[in-house]
């Protein structure tokens, strides 16, 4: 079977890891790298062996003639590119969020699903193992489950520049709430009715009507609740700055955060150490029945891993007509809870779903 043609678009930490995926599997060839700065893309050009460069979107586009496009910019762009890769005959892989706002990821997937284009959306904690088991083990905690979550990065440098011009679009709680948020609804199983938010802006660096640092809260329908917090920029506190905890009648279970390096590290964001079990169960004299169950996961894939998992997620589905009703469906209900939080910021009201 002939290797699918893909153009990358965007040549970022995001872009690079992806085009390194595509640059490894058998099914895939790489025909054009496209962004606006010419160091990234030339960095990575000559990475990968002289692959075409291009610094317009368009024309990259009507030249490589890809069959998969894979955008990897900032999120303002994500709905246009798409839209054009999808009508230009292209699948598309899409990092999150897949739109700005639920109308425009609704357009996207009915638009791949009119002309039967497969649409991957970056959700990398899907296809991360130790997330899986993560996951896997809270829905066996019981109802209703307390669901506890951060990410919050001191950045400074390179790191905080691409904060800020992510905070052009969008605050900290959208763009990675939707990861979190899509493990809550996938931990639950249940239906969000619900949600609120707090915001703060702590820097002159950004817009006065952005918020560097949020914190949302949403209920669902069989009672669960859960907590999102993430914050960005050179002032944040990187104590306790990675909590991941599931709390059920039955116990809970925890991503250790040992060894986790800096906050605004990439890697650090999905890896996880191990996982602890903790049994609530008593015994006749009123102590814990069982010890606590550490889950070694040291063998887990780096992120260049976890982004590999991804495109041959995709390439399975192109390959075997995988049905991806429900992936897409959750990216924009994953999508709708977070820009729901964004309105209680900003409203200080509770939204109800």
């Amino acid at each position: 079977m002939a290797s699918l043609k893909v153009l990358v678009v965007g040549c970022g930490n995001m872009g690079t890891s992806h085009a390194r995926a595509y640059h490894k599997l058998d099914g895939f060839e790489i025909v054009g790298l496209v962004s606006r700065g010419s160091k990234s893309r030339e960095r990575l050009s000559n990475e990968l062996g002289g692959t075409p460069m291009f610094s317009d979107y368009a024309e990259a586009l009507a030249i490589s003639k890809p069959d998969v496009v894979s955008i990897n910019t900032y999120p303002d762009t994500h709905f246009n590119y798409a839209r054009m890769a999808l009508e230009a005959g292209a699948h598309v892989f899409v990092e999150k969020p897949l739109a700005l706002t639920v109308e425009e990821a609704q357009t996207l997937v009915d638009l791949a699903q009119k002309l039967q284009r497969k649409m991957v959306v970056g959700y990398i904690l899907r296809v991360h193992p130790t997330w899986a088991k993560f996951t896997e083990m809270a829905q066996e905690l019981g109802k209703p489950l307390v669901m506890r979550m951060n990410l919050n990065q001191q950045s400074s440098g390179d790191h905080w520049h691409t904060h800020k011009q992510l905070m052009n679009s969008m605050s900290p709680i959208v763009d990675c709430g939707v990861h979190y948020v899509d493990v809550m609804c996938s931990m639950t199983r249940s239906k969000p009715i619900s949600v609120s938010a707090i915001g703060a802006n702590l820097s002159d660096e950004i817009a006065s009507d952005m918020y560097n640092y949020g914190q949302l809260q949403v209920r669902f329908e069989d009672g669960s609740v859960g907590w999102y917090e993430a914050g960005w920029g050179p002032m944040m506190s990187e104590t306790a700055f990675f909590i991941k905890d599931v709390i059920g009648p039955k116990g809970c279970v925890s991503i250790s955060d040992q060894d986790k390096g800096a906050s605004d590290d990439v890697d650090g964001h999905s890896k996880t150490g191990s996982l602890k079990l903790h049994h609530s169960k008593l015994d006749a004299k009123g102590h814990f029945a069982k010890k606590d169950d550490i889950i070694d996961t040291a063998d887990e894939p780096d992120h260049d891993g976890l982004c590999l998992l991804e495109q041959e997620y995709l390439l399975d589905a192109i390959h075997n007509d995988r049905d991806l009703t429900d992936h897409l469906n959750d990216a924009v209900n994953s999508l709708k809870i977070v820009l729901a939080a964004d309105e209680s910021v900003k409203t200080g009201k509770t939204v109800m779903l």
